[in-house]
């Protein structure tokens, strides 16, 4: 499965592991480049020296392309920026903010740069401001979302008639079957999040983990759209969440609500019950904690199988 995703990248499959807040340090990155995808570490949770931390060891642990995820409201975005363009990371997948932004810049650098969206809009938006790849997500992913509510199958169709650089696909693949749908619809990347929360190498808690597994159809639901829409597993927080809004509560007390570190709390410390547990629909698909390299392994053979039996049924 060779494509432009690959050949950009210089990954030998164009499944690319999501930069996820506490679940995606540089054990299941590096995990994931061995393995012959793309592992991303994710900023989001990391002050700056504790990023510089997670990039040596990842350097250490493979000697194959890694990327860095800067979602761009972080407060000490310039100190990372900079921490990645000394540690010589080769890829930066951006999020949550302009493009424009940091593109440039970190292009004159050398740097591949990739920018997550979730609309046709900033799609464009994004290949105007000269980004090398685009991920559309869908309104299935976990944690942070787009306030359109569009799902992948429309998305990625939508994106791909928009754009002529590379697009990868994310929001609810976690199998092979849904890479190959992905493909049709015009993808050449698929970006899996909550599929390799649930892998030995991830640096969520184990209490998270079998939370994942554990959910079944209906149990994640995107909410706080008045501050930022994010999709969770429910749980009391959830419950006191569904409460303050039957109150009709402000936007302010939204906030109060939510406080501070709340993803912290759920998905890294383990408390399933006061935490921001942030993951995706297709967590009802997810019934076990492997390897991520076993993982990567059995999207990959699915993968092909499906095709496979696809072009085989063609023929007769």
């Amino acid at each position: 499965m060779k494509n432009r995703v690959c050949r950009l990248f210089g990954i030998e499959h164009p499944v690319i592991q999501a930069g996820m807040i506490w679940c995606s340090g540089w054990e299941l990155a590096s995990a994931v480049s061995n393995a012959g995808g793309l592992g991303i570490i994710g900023s989001g949770s990391m002050y700056p020296e504790i990023l510089r931390t997670h990039i040596q060891k990842c350097k250490k642990a493979t000697s194959k392309p890694f990327a860095v995820n800067v979602p761009m409201l972080y407060p000490q975005i310039e100190e990372i920026m900079d921490i990645i363009v000394q540690e010589e990371v080769p890829i930066v997948f951006t999020s949550a903010g302009n493009p424009k932004t940091w593109t440039s810049w970190l292009k004159e650098k050398g740097i591949i740069v990739v920018h997550v969206v979730s609309s046709v809009k900033f799609a464009r938006k994004a290949e105007e401001a000269g980004v090398d790849a685009v991920v559309a997500e869908g309104f299935e992913a976990g944690g942070h979302n787009g306030r359109d509510e569009t799902t992948t199958f429309c998305l990625i169709p939508m994106v791909r008639e928009a754009i002529s650089i590379p697009l990868i696909a994310a929001g609810g693949i976690g199998s092979g079957r849904q890479m190959l749908a992905a493909e049709v619809l015009g993808a050449e990347g698929f970006q899996v999040g909550s599929r390799f929360v649930a892998s030995e190498e991830s640096s969520a808690h184990l209490y998270f983990k079998q939370r994942v597994v554990e959910a079944g159809e209906g149990d994640t639901i995107l909410t706080l759209k008045e501050l930022a829409p994010v999709r969770l597993i429910k749980n009391k927080f959830y419950n006191d969440i569904e409460q303050a809004y039957q109150s009709h509560a402000t936007v302010d007390e939204l906030k109060t609500l939510l406080g501070r570190a709340r993803a912290k709390k759920g998905m890294f410390e383990g408390d399933m019950d006061e935490g921001e547990l942030e993951i995706g629909q297709v967590s009802g698909m997810i019934h076990d904690i492997l390897p991520a390299a076993d993982i990567l392994q059995m999207m990959l053979d699915e993968y092909q199988s499906v095709k496979t039996t696809l072009i085989s049924a063609g023929g007769k």
